[in-house]
C-alpha cells in the first residue's frame, strides 16, 4: 500500500520528489506516534507536548530524523557510532536490586535546571545513567530497557515520514479511532484486496471514515480511472484524503453524488432540476446570512486536528488567517472584496460542484462500475441493496461494519434476493511480535478486534423463459410417476416369557 502513494504514475518523476517541499503534507513521527501537519514556513507545530518550527525540514529528503533543539528549530540527527569493543558492565540478575526511589541522584530540579541550559536531551540521558546507583547491578536487558525509557522521555527525535495508506491508518487508528468507525489498518489492506482496486477501474465508494478509504483508494488507482464518492448529508467528508497530499490531476477523475439522490436515479425520475434548485436556495439563504455561514465552516476546519491543512501556502496569507480567526467581529466578504462579487464567487463554485454532480449521474446511469466500497456508520443492507444496481455483472463488493450483526442480516437478505455468489463475512485477528535478541515474543497488548467484512461477486439475474415444449415434456414426466409403495407392516411374532 505505501509504495503505490510515493510515486503517483501520471505525475513526471523529477530527481526533487523525494525531498521535503514547502506546502507538502507530511508525517511526523515520535516512537510509535504518528501526526499529519502541512509545512509551512513560520507555522508553529505542536506534537507531543513540544512545539517547534518545520522551516528546517524543507530541502531534506523524507525519512530524515531531527532533533527539537532551543527555540523550538528541528536539525537533522548526526548519526553517533556507538563503541563496540567496549564491554558493558552488567549483572547477572535484579535480585537485590531494590526500586525505593533513591538510587537517582539527580532531583528533578536538576534535570530542569540542565534542560534550561540547553543541553541536549542525549547528554541528559548520561547524566542520568552515570548518576544511577543500580545502573551498573542491572543485567545487560534491563540496561538497555532503562536506556530506551529515559530517551523517550528526554531525547526528542522527530521523524519526517511521507504519507501513505499504512501510516496514515494507523495514525487514525491509534489517535482518534472513531472517526474511521474503528476499521483496523489490516482490516483496510483487506478491503483493497477485496475489491480489487486498481488503475483504470471505475468505482463506487461509500464510506464515512474521514476519507480514509477514498485516499487508499486514490492511492491504488494512481491517479488512472474514476471513483465516484457517494455522501451523505451537504458534501464529501475529505479530511483524511487532504493528508495525502495529492496532486491536482488525481482529482480529474473524482467525482462525488449524494446519497438521497441514488433512489430517484434507480428509477428514472433524476433531472437536471433537481440539483439546480439547490445552488440557487443555498446562495439566498448565503446573501441573507454569509458572515454566519462562514463562521460555522471555520469552526468546523479548526476541529478537525488531524489535517491541520490550511487553505493557502504562503505565509503571508498564514499570517491573515491567524489574525482573522483572533478577531471575532472579523467579517469574511469585506475582507475578500465587496458582498457581491463574494456571492459571485461562491455561486460560480456551486455551478462546477451542480456540473460535477451531473457527470458523476451520468456515470452512475451507465450501471457498468468495476467494483463497489461500503464504509459507513450506517446500516449496510438497505445501502448495498440500492447500489448493487450500478455495479456490472461478475465485480466485487466489500461491505465493512464495525459489529457482526447488521452484516448477518445484510448476508441473508443478499441470499434472499440473489444476483451474488461467493458471499464471505470475515474478521482478520492481529498479532504483534516483538522482535529482539533472545526475547522475541508476542506482544502482551493486543487489538480486539478491527471490525467485519462482507465481500462477494454480482452475477447477472436474468430470469430464463422455459420453453413450451419443454413444459409438456415436464407434464408427461409427472404423469407417469408413480408413487413408491408403502412398506409393508409386518407383525412381530410374540415371544413366550
Amino acid at each position: 500500500m505505501e509504495g503505490s502513494g510515493e510515486q503517483p504514475g501520471p505525475q513526471p518523476q523529477h530527481p526533487g520528489d523525494h525531498r521535503i517541499r514547502d506546502g507538502d503534507f507530511v508525517v511526523l513521527k515520535r516512537e510509535d506516534v504518528f501526526k499529519a501537519v502541512q509545512v509551512q514556513r513560520r507555522k508553529k507545530v505542536t506534537f507531543e507536548k513540544q512545539w517547534f518550527y518545520l522551516d528546517n525540514v524543507i530541502g531534506h529528503s523524507y525519512g530524515t530524523a531531527f532533533e527539537v533543539t532551543s527555540g523550538g528549530s528541528l536539525q537533522p540527527k548526526k548519526k553517533r557510532e556507538e563503541p563496540t569493543a567496549e564491554t558493558k558492565e552488567a549483572g547477572t540478575d535484579n535480585r537485590n536490586i531494590v526500586d525505593d526511589g533513591k538510587s537517582q541522584k539527580l532531583t528533578q530540579d536538576d534535570i530542569k535546571a540542565l534542560k534550561d541550559k540547553g543541553i541536549k536531551g542525549e547528554e541528559i540521558v548520561q547524566q542520568l545513567i552515570e548518576n544511577s546507583t543500580t545502573f551498573r547491578d542491572k543485567t545487560e536487558f534491563a540496561q538497555d530497557k532503562y536506556i530506551k525509557k529515559k530517551k523517550k522521555k528526554y531525547e526528542a527525535i522527530i521523524t519526517v515520514v511521507k504519507p501513505s495508506t499504512r501510516i496514515l491508518s494507523i495514525m487514525y487508528y491509534a489517535r482518534e479511532p472513531g472517526k474511521i468507525n474503528h476499521m483496523r489498518y489490516d482490516t483496510l489492506a483487506q478491503m483493497l484486496t477485496l475489491g480489487n482496486i486498481r488503475a483504470g477501474n471505475k468505482m463506487i465508494v461509500m464510506e464515512t471514515c474521514a476519507g480514509l478509504v477514498l485516499g487508499a483508494m486514490m492511492e491504488r488507482m494512481g491517479g488512472f480511472g474514476s471513483i465516484i464518492q457517494l455522501y451523505p448529508g451537504g458534501g464529501p467528508v475529505r479530511a483524511a484524503t487532504a493528508c495525502f497530499g495529492f496532486p491536482k490531476s488525481f482529482l480529474s477523475g473524482l467525482y462525488e453524488f449524494p446519497l438521497n439522490k441514488v433512489d430517484s436515479l434507480l428509477h428514472g425520475t433524476f433531472s437536471a432540476e433537481m440539483l439546480s434548485s439547490e445552488p440557487k436556495d443555498s446562495a439566498l439563504v448565503e446573501e441573507s446570512n454569509g458572515t454566519l455561514e462562514e463562521k460555522q465552516a471555520s469552526e468546523q476546519e479548526n476541529e478537525d486536528s488531524m489535517a491541520e491543512a490550511p487553505e493557502s501556502n504562503h505565509p503571508e496569507d498564514q499570517e491573515t488567517m491567524e489574525t482573522i480567526s483572533q478577531d471575532p467581529e472579523h467579517k469574511g466578504p469585506k475582507e475578500r472584496g465587496s458582498k457581491k462579487d463574494y456571492i459571485q464567487e461562491k455561486q460560480r463554485r456551486q455551478e462546477e460542484q451542480r456540473k460535477r454532480h451531473l457527470e458523476a449521474a451520468a456515470l452512475l446511469s451507465e450501471r457498468n462500475a468495476d467494483g463497489l466500497i461500503v464504509a459507513s456508520r450506517f446500516h449496510p443492507t438497505p445501502l448495498l441493496l440500492s447500489l448493487l444496481d450500478f455495479v456490472a455483472p461478475s465485480r466485487p463488493f466489500v461491505v465493512y461494519c464495525q459489529y457482526k450483526e447488521p452484516l448477518l442480516e445484510c448476508y441473508t437478505k443478499l441470499r434472499e434476493r440473489g444476483g451474488v455468489i461467493n458471499l464471505r463475512l470475515s474478521e482478520t485477528w492481529l498479532r504483534n511480535y516483538q522482535v529482539l535478541p533472545d526475547r522475541s515474543h508476542p506482544k502482551l497488548l493486543m487489538s480486539g478486534g478491527g471490525g467485519y467484512l462482507l465481500s462477494g461477486f454480482t452475477v447477472a439475474m436474468d430470469t430464463l423463459k422455459a420453453d413450451t415444449s419443454l413444459k409438456s415434456n415436464a407434464s408427461t414426466l409427472e404423469s407417469h410417476e408413480t408413487e413408491e409403495p408403502a412398506a409393508k407392516k409386518r407383525k412381530c411374532p410374540e415371544s413366550d416369557s
